[in-house]
């Protein structure tokens, strides 16, 4: 069950404070999420990218200023910076494909209520990885933050270093994609 916003407010005050169970209730929320963006950027490493922004969450949460939405955008912010420092390490030492990987689940990930769950969904799981994949980066990552984090455009801007405005159009550009996909999908045969 998601908590309320509300309750996430008053949980993210309560971790600030030092409180483990507010910081269990954030955690709980937003690592799925964060896991789902870091897997979509560095695949099979994910839990320890995840792993490794969450220390860091925990150890400088004490001195974070702000609400709810700008703590999933600071915790989102801490875990791309992992997942490039990962990034990095294997382009000195390549010891997979470069680029960016989507999760192969992504169909089951996305946010309520939203766009681009609404344009994922209707395509297969293997559809949903090929177009995405298949899409440049900025415009994947903005989709990523927007409908699996959850972010708004300026939390997301802040996350990738760009103005909002440019978050809604990579965005907006790479759902524009995945609807047009959608057009050209055939519906899937009834076996019965």
């Amino acid at each position: 069950m998601v908590d309320e916003p509300d309750d996430l407010e008053h949980a993210l005050r309560r971790a600030m404070g030092g409180d483990p169970a507010g910081f269990a209730t954030l955690y709980r929320e937003l690592q799925p999420r964060l896991f789902r963006y870091a897997r979509a950027l560095v695949g099979q490493d994910a839990d320890d990218v995840t792993g490794e922004a969450w220390l860091q969450i925990a150890r400088d949460l004490p001195s974070f200023f702000g609400d709810l939405e700008g703590f999933r955008g600071w915790a989102a912010s801490i875990t791309r910076h992992r997942a490039l420092d990962l990034i990095k390490l294997r382009n000195r030492r390549p010891a997979e494909p470069q680029g960016l990987q989507v999760v192969p689940d992504l169909a089951d990930l996305t946010a309520r209520g939203d766009t681009a769950e609404a344009a994922i969904a209707a395509l297969s799981t293997a559809q949903a990885i090929e177009i995405i994949a298949s899409l440049p980066r900025d415009q994947a990552e903005a989709v990523l933050l927007r409908a699996v984090v959850g972010l708004s455009a300026e939390a997301a801007g802040n996350v990738l270093g760009k103005r909002a405005g440019a978050v809604r159009v990579a965005a907006h550009r790479g759902l524009k994609t995945l609807a047009r996909q959608v057009d050209r999908t055939p519906a899937p045969e009834d076996p019965t």
